[in-house]
């Protein structure tokens, strides 16, 4: 090949791998300034790493031509306020590039040594640069009000709902019997609470397990922290890593779980070198997560408690390997409980349970998930916290009860929720419990053959923060920024 016809087929090999990188990245690809264009290489070069290494992380959205930021819900929901007003973009853009930083070091814990080896850097090296080349490419796009505005158009995070599912399932006519069924396991849920709460005896032996509580506050304390916290141009609070402990310690739940065998023991999600994580009994552990809620004006607290069991045994469409149970508080700016509501780590089973500050609002449309209430949340009393009666084999929440905080339990280990986007491999290095598509591999149910056309994907599987739908009929997510205020109305007069 003659050199000018080698160098046309290599600018055509450049163009057809900038075709599929948006602006304004792909612009940065072929710009005339050097560090410019190094950048937008950089990050073109170690996505394509990552992703044929499938070690992407996607709890946060990466936003088009912009390699550098992501977003979660709650972040982009102050997009429109940040194109607006400079002081909160600036706030707005390092929670996005924090997002990027914090799923690109998972990334990079997660990539093979020979891929990184073939980018000719290490870890530290590697998040060095992407540091660096944000600063660059940021004050790059910012100065250019055509990124600005793809920047705001596409910060959006999508819906974990498959569109085309959904037409191909004939939805507005399959919803109904849907909504049939989640009518009748409602029904159940509230028949179960009533039971519970009535005496009934337990089904399998009862075991406690609960947190430390050492470093508990009182009310007065807790309203104290929060009205200290420093809070950003857009209302989020800062809290210290020994605040932040103290916080989770003083609203976490005790665990009163109905034991029949080992599959409702809480354990420790670990690789030991099978091809799918296994759950450590051996290890209880309740996973954290600090998150938060837009109410109002206010930016509300939210502290989010998992606990991981080895399966759901059983041989209906529900039952498969590795189950859990997700528990999270929001609290009103006061620091006293508003709302709290539960999950499985599946999305499945969304329950709410009002405190006597809020009441639920109408359902905007017939039929929809909307805020399903089994019963109000009880009041604490000083001194006391909630205990969550769970069932044997299943799971599913059937009580919650208020409690003095010296009744003994087993100690449950804690933990960072974001430990499993990087759990250590036995041989060295670290992995991921979530895949690509964010699902936890090994933990399919039956159930997504017969569920498909609510637009779900595997429905009834494991998955990671960030890729919970929560409503087979309608649409919910759990971290939707406004899924707390849209439901529940204050009743303060």
């Amino acid at each position: 090949m003659t050199r000018p016809a080698l160098g046309l087929a290599v600018a055509a090999m450049l163009l057809a791998g900038c075709a599929t990188i948006p602006p304004p990245q792909s612009a940065h690809l072929a710009a005339g300034e050097a560090q410019l264009r190094s950048c937008a290489e950089w990050y073109r070069d170690l996505d394509r790493a990552v992703d044929q290494a499938g070690v992407r992380d996607v709890a946060a959205y990466r936003v088009p031509g912009f390699p550098y930021l992501r977003l979660d819900r709650f972040t982009a929901s102050f997009a429109p306020r940040a194109a607006k007003d400079p002081r909160a973009r600036q706030v707005w853009l390092e929670r996005a590039r924090a997002l990027d930083r914090e799923a690109r070091a998972v990334e990079l814990s997660n990539l093979p040594r020979d891929a990184l080896g073939a980018l000719g850097v290490s870890a530290a090296d590697a998040e060095t640069r992407s540091a660096s080349c944000a600063q660059t490419l940021s004050a790059q796009d910012l100065a250019s009000q055509a990124a600005r505005s793809a920047l705001f158009e596409g910060a959006a995070v999508p819906d974990d709902y498959v569109g085309w599912q959904r037409v191909v399932g004939l939805y507005p006519l399959t919803a109904f019997p849907f909504s049939d069924g989640v009518a009748r396991w409602q029904a159940e849920v509230v028949a179960g609470f009533r039971a519970t709460h009535s005496g009934a005896p337990p089904e399998a032996p009862l075991q406690r397990y609960a947190p430390t509580r050492d470093a508990a506050m009182r009310g007065a304390q807790v309203a104290e922290l929060l009205a200290r916290a420093p809070r950003d141009p857009l209302g989020v609070p800062r809290f210290s890593p020994e605040e932040l402990e103290r916080l989770f310690a003083t609203f976490a739940p005790v665990f009163e779980i109905e034991t029949g065998a080992e599959f409702d023991l809480p354990g420790a999600p670990v690789w030991n070198g099978a091809p799918v994580v296994q759950i450590d009994t051996a290890r209880p552990t309740v996973y954290r997560r600090l998150a938060f809620t837009r109410y109002g004006k206010d930016v509300l607290v939210q502290l989010v408690y998992t606990i991981w069991f080895t399966e759901r045994p059983g041989e209906d469409i529900l039952a498969g390997t590795i189950d859990g149970l997700t528990w999270r508080v929001t609290l009103a700016s006061d620091g006293a409980p508003l709302v709290y509501d539960s999950i499985h780590p599946c999305g499945c089973f969304h329950q709410f349970f009002p405190t006597a500050r809020v009441e639920a609002t109408p359902a905007p449309e017939p039929l929809v998930e909307w805020a399903f209430v089994p019963r109000p949340a009880p009041r604490l009393a000083p001194g006391e916290r909630i205990a969550l009666r769970v069932a044997t084999r299943t799971h599913y929440l059937k009580g919650l009860a208020a409690e003095s905080q010296a009744a003994p339990a087993t100690r449950l280990a804690a933990a960072d929720e974001d430990a499993l986007r990087a759990l250590p491999l036995p041989g060295g290095g670290t992995r991921s419990i979530y895949g690509v598509d964010g699902l936890v591999a090994g933990s399919e149910r039956p159930e997504r053959a017969l569920f498909w056309p609510m637009g779900i994907p595997s429905a009834g599987q494991m998955r990671q923060w960030g890729r919970h739908a929560t409503a087979f009929v309608g649409r919910r997510h759990f971290d939707d920024a406004d899924l707390i205020e849209l439901r529940f109305r204050s009743t303060a007069q």
